[in-house]
């Protein structure tokens, strides 16, 4: 009995069609998966939050280059505002801010163009003479932190520290350090200058510190790992839906394909009679007529 078991060839069109439609439902899942790993995070150069006037700013999504990925940023008189389009000049993932004003204080975030976006950093330019040098981002508990009171003109000269209002530190050259942080050091900084006045104030987050063990995996070990089980994925769900189709097909006969019973005999040379006929002797004589 041979049987032509292409059973699978009248649902191929099918099976195409149902991997695009899992694709097209996983899809979110997979962005989301992608965004965890891939998120950006906006890097500000010089690393600060405080600017004086007319100072270069230059701001990153860090290693997204070439990506759709873009700088945004929410001012006081306008929100959304997308680098080189509505403000500043863009290079790849760098975006840069060439002569700050006040009016460019604000909000700045990177955002993906499909849903994801980094965390939103708070840049203050002032027309004064004094800013504070804090960190742009959030500190993890136990973390040490340098505050820097800066005069437009003069380094390392006295200054005033307040947290919320408060004196907290003279120094006379213009730094305070704390070793480690914690969540009481949370607040609002600014600093003064005798006779240069006095800086913005910034916020000093600080989070729950991570294990001393955990380290991110660098990005060049995450994106293989992120293709290796996306390529297992795809195989298993094509692994999968030809497995339920033979499940389905077992035991039904399809109308579009044929079964054929084919018997194969050996071919038999039937009797010849003119075989027998020659293997018998064969008389001739010869038969004279009469005289008459």
């Amino acid at each position: 009995r041979l049987s032509f078991r292409w059973w699978w060839l009248p649902y191929s069109s099918n099976l195409i069609s149902v991997i695009v439609k899992v694709f097209n439902c996983f899809s979110p899942f997979c962005l989301l998966f992608l965004f965890l790993f891939l998120s950006a995070t906006l890097s500000i150069f010089p690393n600060r939050s405080q600017f004086f006037n007319y100072d270069p700013v230059t701001l990153s999504c860090g290693e997204l280059k070439n990506s759709n990925w873009t700088i945004k940023r929410n001012t006081s008189t306008k929100t959304n505002e997308e680098c080189s389009k509505d403000w500043g000049t863009k290079n790849e993932s760098n975006c840069f801010l060439q002569d700050p004003y006040p009016s460019d204080s604000g909000l700045y975030w990177c955002d993906s163009g499909a849903g994801a976006c980094s965390e939103a950093v708070n840049i203050t330019v002032t027309g004064g003479s004094v800013i504070l040098e804090s960190p742009v981002h959030p500190l993890q508990e136990g973390d040490a932190v340098t505050l820097r009171c800066m005069d437009k003109n003069t380094s390392f000269i006295p200054a005033e520290f307040y947290k919320d209002g408060l004196l907290i530190r003279n120094s006379s050259t213009g730094i305070m350090t704390i070793l480690k942080v914690s969540k009481s050091d949370e607040g609002f900084y600014k600093c003064t200058i005798s006779g240069s006045g006095e800086s913005p104030d910034s916020w000093l987050s600080v989070t729950a510190g991570r294990p001393k063990s955990f380290h991110s995996p660098p990005m060049y070990v995450v994106l293989p790992v992120v293709g290796v089980c996306l390529s297992l994925a795809v195989v298993l769900v094509v692994l999968v839906l030809l497995f339920c189709l033979w499940r389905n097909h077992k035991g039904e006969t399809d109308p579009d394909v044929s079964y054929t019973d084919v018997t194969i005999v050996p071919e038999v040379q039937p009797k010849s009679d003119k075989a027998e006929t020659d293997s018998e002797a064969t008389f001739y004589s010869t038969i004279k007529p009469a005289a008459s």
